[in-house]
């Protein structure tokens, strides 16, 4: 059962189908660099780009993951929905880790291939990881996302892209960086570079699935300073699991700032489930969120091809 804040709260509810990835679409069609040099404030001194993932590292889903590090040269990649399927809508992706890795498939390419099963377009960011020594965890990320963001929505047309339907999607710190960039996005983090830098990184929606450091552990209903929510922070549908250990509070503070923003909100808490699951299915109902979020951005009018709106 889902909570939506324009009418009441409420836990876990009616089980669904559980879904699986599609075959298609397994290879985006273009990898753009989203800066033209070093990205703001990098030196370059990390390491080679790498799969962390140790012997000892557990399986989700019954499947490995790959925790990619060392990041230094951001990127998005563009995965498109079947021709007759494309609605029109685009998704920028925030994998999870933590600001240590990028859970790439589980959060990354698997979320973008079943977007574009729904008609989505799917961008995929690898944003910097680990966290740079000296900023708050999420600076280099946030300059990445606010980049991306511009970049898709400078090159909506070329992409068949409605400039209007670009959304976030984040898991974890994903989702801390989902909820940063749609509330701090007036101003770039970074000096201008070019157009796409004056256009607009406000996303027009956003899914938050497991969020982390949205609320300060130490004084209950407080969200983190950073993130300054208002009346023009976007729609937003929130899943968190009652037993995650990063907090189930991190989304019912966040959801319940917006609401007194008045702002369109859907928070779904489910009993069970924990954290890092992606949308690999398993036997806890939390992951049936595809699901209730394909209904949300149907009912959003955000999985209508643009051509039936003429």
């Amino acid at each position: 059962m889902h909570v939506n804040l324009r009418s009441t709260f409420a836990c876990a509810g009616l089980a669904a189908l559980l879904i699986s990835a599609p075959a298609f679409a397994s290879q985006p069609i273009q990898v753009i660099k989203l800066w033209p040099g070093t990205a703001p404030g990098d030196k370059g001194d990390i390491g080679p780009e790498r799969d962390m993932t140790k012997p000892k590292d557990g399986l989700v889903g019954g499947k490995p993951v790959i925790r990619l590090g060392n990041v230094t040269k951001p990127t998005i990649a563009l995965y498109r929905p079947a021709p007759e399927k494309d609605t029109g809508t685009a998704v920028v992706v925030c994998p999870g880790g933590g600001y240590s890795i990028l859970a790439m498939d589980l959060e990354g390419t698997e979320v973008c291939h079943w977007l574009n099963s729904i008609g989505v377009t799917g961008v995929l960011l690898k944003y910097r990881v680990p966290a740079r020594a000296g900023r708050p965890r999420y600076a280099a990320a946030l300059q990445d996302v606010q980049r991306a963001m511009g970049i898709v929505r400078s090159r909506a047309v070329e992409w068949g892209i409605n400039r209007n339907r670009i959304g976030v999607l984040g898991f974890s710190a994903g989702g801390n960086l989902g909820a940063l960039v749609s509330n701090d996005y007036e101003k770039r983090t970074y000096s201008v570079l070019d157009a796409a830098d004056q256009t607009s990184c406000r996303p027009d929606f956003a899914i938050l699935i497991y969020p982390a450091y949205l609320a300060v552990k130490s004084e209950p209903g407080k969200l983190a300073p950073e993130l300054k929510v208002t009346r023009n922070t976007p729609p937003t549908f929130l899943v968190q699991a009652e037993d995650d250990p990063v907090g189930v509070e991190n989304a019912i503070y966040y959801a319940l700032a917006l609401h007194k923003a008045h702002v369109s909100c859907e928070l779904h808490v489910y009993p069970k489930g924990g954290h890092g699951y992606g949308l690999r299915p398993s036997k806890n109902l939390v992951t049936t969120w595809p699901q209730r979020a394909t209904d949300w951005l149907r009912h959003a009018g955000l999985l209508t091809p643009v051509s039936r709106l003429r």
